[in-house]
């Protein structure tokens, strides 16, 4: 499970807590993460950062292994390389923490070769890489290509899939199902919203005195009388994100 992300694209929530805890309907999206991995496999691991100490703080409380890193992040293909020892042989699934989705990964482990890396994939022809798919956050390796990993700073595209042809050397598994990237503001919004079926997210211990509309209130946070949020992130009393076209 990658969860080491500095999380630039989601500042100015990202100065408030790392990414995978943000809360998507009131649950941090590393413990979604963790429950989509766990129905698949009972051994899970996650990277994380040495500036990240309250997400690994959490992980430990949710009976991962843990991989911190140092200096410079290691990527997501460094990040394998260096759980290659944990790994040990294994073939490996591969999630996304940032990633919210109610989609489950059965379809991806079910019937694959356990040769080919294996990809879940959508139709976004904003974001898309084979034809009218893009991949979304959660991917099969096999052990041949894992002990293969450099422990330093890469990407799972460059040092694995890059040149890979999709039905020879490269398997995708298409899901139609709700999956969205968190890693913006406006994807954050959205992740929440799809969750609560349009409503706004109260978090717990929020006092909403004004109106929202579409909007998240992280734990704690305040909307006061005469404040009207729309569209909107409230993450502090310091912290609002107004997510527009």
């Amino acid at each position: 499970m990658l969860a080491a992300g500095a999380g630039a694209r989601l500042r100015p929530l990202t100065d408030l807590r790392p990414k995978a805890l943000c809360p998507v309907a009131g649950v941090p999206l590393v413990d979604v993460a963790v429950a989509r991995a766990r129905a698949v496999s009972a051994s899970v691991a996650a990277n994380c950062h040495s500036s990240q100490p309250t997400l690994a703080a959490h992980l430990a409380t949710l009976g991962v292994h843990v991989s911190t890193e140092d200096g410079e992040r290691l990527g997501t293909a460094g990040a394998l390389g260096r759980l290659r020892p944990w790994i040990d042989g294994r073939s490996v699934l591969v999630v996304n923490a940032d990633t919210w989705s109610t989609v489950g990964l059965r379809l991806l482990v079910e019937g694959w070769d356990g040769v080919r890396p294996r990809l879940l994939c959508q139709a976004d022809p904003d974001l898309a890489t084979w034809g009218e798919l893009a991949y979304v956050g959660a991917a099969l390796l096999p052990w041949s290509q894992v002990r293969e990993l450099p422990e330093s700073p890469a990407g799972l595209w460059e040092a694995s899939w890059q040149g890979l042809e999709p039905g020879a050397d490269l398997d995708l598994v298409r899901t139609d199902g709700p999956v969205i990237d968190c890693g913006t503001p406006a994807r954050y919004l959205r992740a929440n919203l799809v969750a609560s079926g349009g409503e706004s997210v109260i978090g717990e211990g929020a006092v909403v005195e004004g109106e929202v509309v579409r909007t998240v209130v992280w734990d704690g946070a305040r909307v006061e009388r005469g404040e009207r949020l729309v569209d909107a992130i409230r993450a502090s009393a310091e912290v609002t994100v107004l997510v527009r076209p």
